[in-house]
């Protein structure tokens, strides 16, 4: 037994660390402490359509082994959000770091999956008018800049971001892209996209053998049926967060096979809510909140916690500050950390939603660390829109029939409701599921007004696209069959290097060298300084601007 004094000592000594932890925690994560090489190796890995159901957010529902090991090494972000409860927007936001409101990207979507690959005789069948955001000009995606850094950046394999993909902005777009593909040992910056856990996932895999046990206990969301049908793809939900899990594992388990773990920051994110009913395309937080997980070398922060407001337009600017790169200041996000981050914390998140599919709807939304303000443009149309991607799952299955027999509980029945209230405000902290609407409460009036104002003034800053009619924006930007087309580079000569422009403002230039014979091939390095000429070799070169059309291909031997 220890010594009277000793306990009352150790005592104390608990209670002083503990005390120190909490204010730790309060004060935040000291980021200019962050020790990282000069150009770490970044990783991406992202789920699809998930929110926090984990344990490291507490949901104990299933274990999530690698996944828990990032968190227990790394950081696990608290509040963190899409603007946009969808993914196409989502996507836009990361890669161009500009809400997709200020660019034309809030609807779902302005094609079917814009690429390089995507015909002609696709796009005539998509069976709505087809054309691209188009950002301001002189707007590059996120790798871009990685790349002209020296970095060796690669996608596996989505790309969605309602523009075709800037066509210098990744050395491999495909399934088979990876770091391990790289030429030499430049620093890389990959993704992986993992599809498991996608909305399309609960009923594809229906008949597939469950990963967790057919019985086992799911929570409910007040706004689920409680039912065996609708458990039944609740826990196919989970068995989807198993299996990707260990598909998590098997790309840390390549990492450190090749001696990276420690050289390489690794973030784990979602793009958007979860897959199951009144989440993905909703503005409530059961579309827009996402975890996040960020493990850095060496485990710096292990087991932290950020309660930080993160938005996805804060992506990219972090991303560019962490590879030592400036952010362009279009961006309207912040780099939180890094060489340029921002020292001022973001007081609010910013949402939209718009048209999912062939449903209209118009709603914007700002939330602090407590309240989230909704207002509601179209109030005189249901919450509930009928997109039938969704109509697949039998849990939407068994909400309109419960719906269509007058048997919804009150929760279950306030997203059928054929009006919308024009302003919400809820309180996340006690009422996380947002069900209870605190707007015309005189108690929080001055709530109200503070985040009233903060959207009008992000509505107008923006100069919100959705605000506009869509069919009015496409015909300012051009529908994809008359839409610009970015202008040919022209390629001349100086004192034996080749010199390329283009006359389209913002466009940027790739180019490859080709022996005879030789086709271009589908990736092109970025044109940033004259090129001295290669024996033997003929130039090709192209030019892109996200939002046009890429120019006619340009060829210069050495001999001309």
């Amino acid at each position: 037994m220890l010594p009277k004094g000793l306990v009352l000592l150790v005592i104390c000594g608990l209670l002083f660390m503990a005390c120190s932890t909490k204010e730790e925690e309060k004060e935040g994560i000291d980021y200019a402490n962050l020790n990282l090489p000069q150009q770490p190796n970044i990783l991406w890995i992202v789920a699809e359509d998930l929110s926090a159901y984990l344990p490291m957010f507490g949901d104990s529902t299933v274990a999530t082994p690698n996944l828990s090991r990032l968190a227990n090494e790394g950081v696990t972000y608290t509040n963190v959000f899409s603007p946009s409860g969808v993914c196409a927007p989502s996507r836009a936001a990361i890669a161009t770091g500009m809400y997709p409101t200020r660019i034309g990207a809030t609807h779902m979507r302005t094609g079917p999956w814009f690429n390089f690959k995507t015909t002609d005789s696709v796009l005539s069948k998509y069976g709505r008018p087809v054309y691209e955001a188009k950002p301001p000009a002189g707007t590059h995606m996120h790798s871009y800049y990685l790349r002209k850094a020296g970095y060796y950046c690669t996608n596996n394999d989505k790309e969605d971001y309602q523009f075709r993909c800037e066509m210098t902005a990744w050395d491999e777009s495909s399934r088979k892209a990876h770091w391990r593909n790289r030429p030499g040992n430049p620093p890389f910056f990959s993704i992986f996209n993992l599809m498991t856990t996608h909305e399309s996932r609960i009923w594809t895999k229906a008949k597939d053998s469950l990963w967790v046990a057919k019985d086992l206990e799911v929570p409910v969301e007040p706004y689920w049926p409680d039912t065996e049908i609708a458990k039944k793809d609740i826990r196919r939900m989970y068995s989807n967060i198993k299996e990707m899990d260990q598909q998590v594992g098997q790309i840390l388990k390549e990492l450190e096979q090749d001696g990276l773990l420690e050289k390489t920051i690794i973030f784990w994110y979602s793009d958007h809510g979860g897959p199951l009913p009144r989440q993905k395309r909703t503005i409530y937080d059961s579309g827009l909140h996402v975890p996040l997980i960020i493990r850095f070398p060496n485990q710096q922060f292990a087991g932290r916690r950020d309660d930080q407001l993160i938005s996805f337009v804060d992506f990219k600017p972090t991303l560019l500050s962490l590879a030592g790169v400036a952010p362009p200041e279009y961006a309207d996000g912040r780099a939180w950390m890094g060489r340029f981050r921002s020292n001022t914390p973001r007081s609010y998140i910013y949402a939209a939603a718009d048209r999912f599919d062939h449903q209209h709807d118009r709603i914007r939304a700002v939330r602090d660390k407590r309240y989230k303000y909704v207002r509601n443009y179209l109030p005189n149309q249901s919450y509930y829109l009928p997109v039938k991607f969704r109509e697949t799952m039998n849990i939407m299955k068994e909400l309109l029939r419960m719906e269509a027999a007058s048997s919804l509980t009150t929760h279950q029945a306030l997203w059928f409701r054929k009006q919308k209230d024009p302003e919400e405000l809820f309180d996340t902290w006690s009422d996380p599921d947002e069900l209870n609407n605190l707007a015309e409460s005189p108690e929080y009036l001055e709530k109200k007004k503070e985040l009233q104002n903060a959207l009008d003034t992000w509505i107008s800053d923006m100069t919100d696209m959705g605000m506009v009619p869509e069919e009015e924006y496409i015909e300012s930007v051009g529908e994809y069959w008359n839409q610009p087309k970015t202008a040919t580079p022209t390629v001349t000569k100086d004192n034996n290097h080749w010199v390329l422009n283009c006359a389209t403002e913002g466009a940027s230039i790739g180019y490859q060298w080709l022996e005879e014979g030789q086709h271009p091939g589908e990736y092109w390095k970025i044109y940033s300084d004259s090129l001295p000429d290669s024996v033997n070799k003929k130039l090709v070169a192209r030019a892109h601007r996200i939002g046009y059309k890429p120019s006619d291909l340009v060829q210069k031997s050495k001999t001309e």
